[in-house]
């Protein structure tokens, strides 16, 4: 680890302390963030903050650590484009991939196979999960956009937590519905003894899903979905908590026979449509993503049954 100094330049003047950081000592943004996080930088001998504005002349030094060998996160893999621009990309997720990397997920990635495709991803985030602005869960499949420029990843990731996107997904679940339209407004947080899971508990984030039917089929029922808040597997614990869980979604109540019977692997889960402002020219963006095959048959199969 190296101690590094520097005077404010009157060309930094007003500018953050992490981009002077970046700028001044040729680290990442990121890095520089989490060094400000970590207390390992100051201005005047001083505490500081990474989005505090910077005086030309003031004394900037932080405690750098010596780069660690660079990680190869490209993952090849097949991917299905429905969407992408100079700064936009948008995939079809199949299952049984992860948006990005992470502790205890060794299998392929969206930003991995995107990076392996040769398409440029934004640097901006932390280096296994650059240009990720939302997430999919690995069993879920569907439309997620990726940024693939500074400005749109800025812009998306803020029209996200303002929940200025539109995310409809597409549910089978076990049953009627009764309403067959209808929300669901109940608290989301971890389970007090099983905290890998999410449940409807006291005290928990507010969470609002609005569900419509689509279909009524055999036993089961395809419903259209959409998200108000984007609470961590919210689908998923509403519909168990309306005693409608998802089909092929044994942690959340589905029934395995059911899945088994279908075909089905994971839950019958699938973000269909993604409307939002296109982060650069702000023209409005609609894409649609197409059903899997697995979900198509199991669909089929349900279709065809004779009562």
């Amino acid at each position: 680890m190296s101690r590094e100094r520097a005077v404010v330049p009157d060309s930094l003047d007003g500018e953050r302390v992490d981009v002077a950081l970046a700028r001044l000592f040729g680290i990442s943004r990121s890095q520089a963030g989490a060094l400000c996080h970590a207390g390992a930088v100051t201005i005047d001998g001083g505490g500081c903050n990474k989005a505090r504005k910077l005086r030309s002349g003031e004394v900037l030094e932080a405690d750098i650590s010596e780069p660690e060998e660079e990680t190869d996160y490209r993952t090849p893999a097949p991917l299905d484009i429905i969407y992408e621009d100079d700064d936009i990309v948008v995939v079809n997720k199949p299952v049984g991939m992860a948006a990005h990397t992470g502790p205890g997920w060794s299998g392929p990635t969206v930003i991995g196979a995107l990076l392996a495709a040769g398409h440029r991803v934004s640097t901006s985030g932390p280096p296994e999960r650059t240009g990720i602005v939302h997430r999919l869960d690995a069993a879920t499949t569907g439309a997620m956009v990726v940024a693939k420029t500074e400005v749109a990843y800025a812009r998306l990731k803020n029209d996200f937590r303002y929940r200025r996107v539109e995310k409809v997904y597409h549910a089978l679940v076990q049953g009627y519905p009764d309403p067959s339209a209808g929300t669901i407004d109940a608290p989301i947080g971890r389970e007090p003894v099983r905290d890998f899971k999410m449940g409807v508990v006291y005290g928990g984030k507010p969470a609002l899903t609005h569900y419509s039917t689509l279909e009524v089929l055999p036993g089961a029922t395809l419903l259209r979905v959409v998200l108000e808040t984007g609470r961590t597997h919210q689908i998923r614990v509403h519909m168990q908590a309306i005693r409608h869980p998802i089909v092929g979604d044994p942690m959340y109540g589905g029934d395995p026979v059911l899945a088994t019977r279908l075909g089905l692997s994971h839950q019958w889960l699938h973000a269909r449509e993604l409307s939002f402002s296109h982060p650069v020219t702000r023209q409005d963006v609609s894409v649609t993503a197409p059903y899997g095959e697995d979900l198509l048959a199991s669909l089929h199969a349900l279709r065809t049954t004779v009562a």
